[in-house]
């Protein structure tokens, strides 16, 4: 054989050696994916666990707390200043107690005469519904909600003072209570 024959039969070789290291090496890489498709994937591409869905539920409601908290703090701005007024707020027992809580305190801002609180009363309704989903989720005996209410009260600047600082008592105590949002 000659020169030119020799470094052909070579270069096939070569050519040969090549392609078989690139098919060993595309295989590498089809069962690294693999591996990783089985492995790796299901964590990712699962549904969340109820145990997920609760602290999410949870995450959901402290933050729908924050939030209506600040809208009272700006609409105190707006009024004139309140008059000091002493209530009490109820004791925050468990999902069971904090839905029906937050049901009586809904009624309470659908009163006519307090517009000015249509966004606390839109926060406090989502935030009712919120916590009466994670109960019903939890498995926790709950109450049908309160019904509704509309006083007919002689003084409505006093109710609107009174309602705001029960709504954000209430709230702030709330708060201060997150764990109780996995006691039924």
């Amino acid at each position: 054989m000659g020169g030119a024959a020799k470094r052909h039969v070579s270069s096939l070789c070569d050519i040969k050696c090549y392609r078989s290291k690139v098919q060993k090496h595309r295989m590498h890489i089809l069962l690294a994916l693999l591996y990783v498709s089985i492995v790796a994937a299901p964590g990712c591409s699962s549904l969340p666990t109820k145990g997920d869905s609760i602290r999410n539920t949870i995450h959901s409601i402290m933050n729908i707390v924050q939030i209506t908290l600040v809208h009272i703090k700006k609409l105190r701005t707006k009024l004139p200043v309140a008059p000091q007024i002493e209530l009490s707020t109820p004791s925050i027992e468990g999902l069971t107690s904090i839905s029906h809580d937050l049901g009586l305190l809904d009624n309470e801002l659908q009163s006519p005469f307090t517009e000015l609180l249509s966004q606390i009363q839109a926060d406090v309704s989502s935030l009712e519904g919120r916590v009466r989903s994670l109960a019903i989720t939890m498995e926790c005996p709950i109450q049908a909600r309160p019904g509704g209410h509309i006083s007919n009260n002689s003084f409505p600047d006093s109710h609107l003072y009174q309602t705001l600082t029960k709504v954000q008592r209430y709230l702030e105590k709330f708060l201060l209570s997150k764990d109780k949002l996995k006691v039924c």
